[in-house]
């Protein structure tokens, strides 16, 4: 491990503890040569999962970047970034679990839309505006009434009639 400051490779581990979903380590550390501290994260090194783009492109799964994704959803709404963090948490496990480790871009925007629907309705419409590349008003009150016809379904009375 590199210092950030010097880029000794020695240092020493002052503390560590597991984050909360359990799924790294995190570790303070401190240089051996300018006693510069700075903190780690460990992760459980996994099968690489590749996503199909909509031309037919393939990328790596960025975790980072499907989290930025729901974050901008969520802005200003009730969602926190912890729940933020599960979401994409439990996505990347789901897709892990499965015996084929390529996915397409549509899979996953879906898998997030399923969490996002019971999370918060807003960040639900703002993801599918932008995954689904909503082009006019009529798509946003197609997925609203979509939204709609679902909770009365479940016999959620919290959203009206869109006409």
């Amino acid at each position: 491990m590199h210092c950030p400051n010097c880029q000794h490779t020695e240092s020493r581990v002052l503390e560590s503890r597991s984050t909360e979903s359990g799924q790294s380590i995190r570790r303070r550390r401190e240089c051996l040569n300018c006693k510069g501290r700075f903190t780690t994260y460990e992760r459980i090194e996994l099968v690489p999962i590749t996503v199909i783009k909509r031309d037919s492109s393939r990328e790596s799964f960025d975790r980072a970047k499907l989290l930025r994704g729901i974050l901008r959803a969520c802005e200003k709404t009730t969602v926190s970034y912890q729940k933020a963090e599960a979401i994409v948490d439990g996505i990347e496990a789901r897709l892990q679990q499965n015996s084929g480790k390529e996915f397409s871009s549509s899979e996953i925007g879906e898998l997030v839309l399923q969490n996002l629907r019971y999370e918060n309705e807003v960040a639900y419409i703002r993801f599918a505006s932008v995954y689904r590349k909503f082009q006019g008003i009529k798509d946003f009150i197609e997925t609203l009434n979509h939204l709609q016809k679902e909770n009365s379904n479940s016999k959620s009375p919290e959203f009206t009639t869109i006409r």
